[in-house]
């Protein structure tokens, strides 16, 4: 099966956002996946429990940042997380 191009995952830190993640890293099908939250520290963890190149993070919230919107192009799905 050919791998999709890019995951993002808003509020990717919080526990849906995590859930979300492990079920698509488990099934292996984009080459690359998008996380954007708000908290760093959350995103430092994660990145170390996780230690996957193909997972990248971007700080940033939603609400106040056109930011996610640049790492929304050229996406085949999107999850968004809102509080």
């Amino acid at each position: 099966m050919d791998k999709y191009k890019t995951l993002l995952i808003t509020g990717g830190t919080g526990s849906f956002g995590k859930a979300v993640l492990n079920r698509f890293l488990k099934d292996k099908i984009f080459k690359e996946i998008r996380i954007f939250s708000r908290d760093e520290k959350k995103q430092d963890d994660l990145r170390k429990e996780l230690n996957d190149a193909s997972v990248k993070f971007y700080l940033g919230d939603v609400r106040t940042s056109d930011r996610w919107i640049m790492l929304y192009m050229e996406l085949i799905i999107f999850f968004m997380l809102l509080p």
